[in-house]
């Protein structure tokens, strides 16, 4: 299998996340702003090894099996700082999963970053369809979606860390990706 390969944008490297960059990962995920909407498989409070742990045990695993694509984002200004995550999964209705430390946010970088690994996604791995799954109180990522001309395809309900909310599931074709690119 390949190596997850460096993508850049304007203003971000998103670099193959590594084992070694647990210390970082546990230092800006582990805050209520950034978990609160994620999955209620994520643990809260966050366990002091949780990033080592899910590095370990899950996320590089399953790159090795060339079931997921994970990458640290860095801005090019700072590559030394890892400020954030994003990620692939061949899962059904599940295909991108991301977050961003709170110092970031609103600056637009996530869109950059969804922007790289939607045509790794399409392009590089040739896949027809992106689905990803949010909890519906989470309006900035409601928009990052919108952003990328996705749409929604389908609601249900699921636990998030901070609750049991509607779910949203957000769809874009290969076809629509490629019409705007």
């Amino acid at each position: 299998m390949e190596d997850t390969p460096t993508l850049y944008t304007e203003r971000l490297i998103l670099r193959a996340l590594q084992l070694h960059d647990a210390q970082a990962v546990q230092q800006q995920f582990a805050q209520w702003e950034v978990v609160r909407y994620l999955n209620a498989a994520v643990p809260w409070p966050y366990p002091e090894d949780g990033a080592l742990t899910y590095l370990r045990d899950i996320a590089l695993p399953a790159v090795a099996a060339g079931k997921e694509w994970h990458w640290s984002i860095r801005l090019k200004s700072a590559p030394e700082q890892l400020i954030g995550n994003i990620s692939l999964m061949d899962q059904p209705d599940n295909n991108r999963g991301l977050w961003l430390a709170p110092a970031w946010q609103g600056q637009g970088l996530m869109t950059e970053a969804c922007a790289a690994v939607s045509e790794y996604w399409f392009i590089t791995l040739n896949r027809t369809v992106m689905r990803v799954p949010k909890a519906a109180p989470n309006l900035g990522s409601r928009k990052l979606s919108e952003r990328a001309g996705m749409r929604l395809i389908r609601t249900d309900e699921d636990n998030f860390v901070s609750g049991r909310f509607p779910r949203d599931i957000w769809e874009i074709t290969r076809e629509e990706w490629l019409q705007n690119h």
